[in-house]
């Protein structure tokens, strides 16, 4: 199953899974196919991130952003990510991806997505940043104001020392990418 079969899966079994809350975690199963893997027969590496997409998606719709935003002309919308490979995925193998929301500050949300072997090994840990775009607005949302208007009443908890780091990371680079 490529990339659209992949999606329309996971959104046909999102209500399944019910729903998502802030600080749980989704969980998708794969198996490691023919058309995602490179020259060294493993998982390629953009295919991980096209994988963490699912992840992120799923916990869009099942927190209820994905209906949100289309009412209110948003749009979620990934910054920049950070990837580490410390197992290979071969084919045919199975896996999952856990995603999580795992906090955020201001305009920006910091999530996990984990890639974890059928035998509960981590294959590669990919931690992103992004936000939620408000268009009639043309400038992103503090999103403590996204999730009280999703009727969450949740907290972030503060940045570890590693999500602090890739945070200030991710803006330097930013800034060079604009200098560019």
């Amino acid at each position: 199953m490529y990339v659209w079969g992949r999606l329309a899966r996971m959104m046909a079994t999102a209500s399944s899974r019910g729903p998502y809350v802030v600080g749980d975690q989704s969980r998708l199963a794969f198996r490691c196919l023919p058309t995602d893997i490179d020259f060294n027969s493993h998982l390629n590496n953009a295919r991980y991130m096209m994988l963490a997409d699912l992840g992120r998606i799923d916990v869009f719709l099942r927190v209820g952003l994905v209906a949100l935003a289309r009412r209110n002309g948003w749009a979620p919308m990934i910054g920049g990510l950070q990837s580490a490979y410390v197992r290979e995925i071969r084919l045919w193998r199975r896996f999952e991806v856990v995603s999580s929301i795992e906090t955020w500050e201001g305009t920006s949300v910091i999530g996990k997505h984990r890639f974890v072997l059928d035998n509960g090994e981590t294959a590669a840990l990919i931690l992103t940043t992004g936000g939620v775009y408000d268009r009639r607005g043309r400038g992103f949302l503090d999103i403590d104001e996204v999730v009280a208007a999703l009727g969450h009443a949740a907290s972030p908890r503060p940045p570890t020392e590693a999500e602090r780091a890739f945070m200030v990371s991710h803006k330097n680079l930013r800034e060079q990418a604009k200098q560019a």
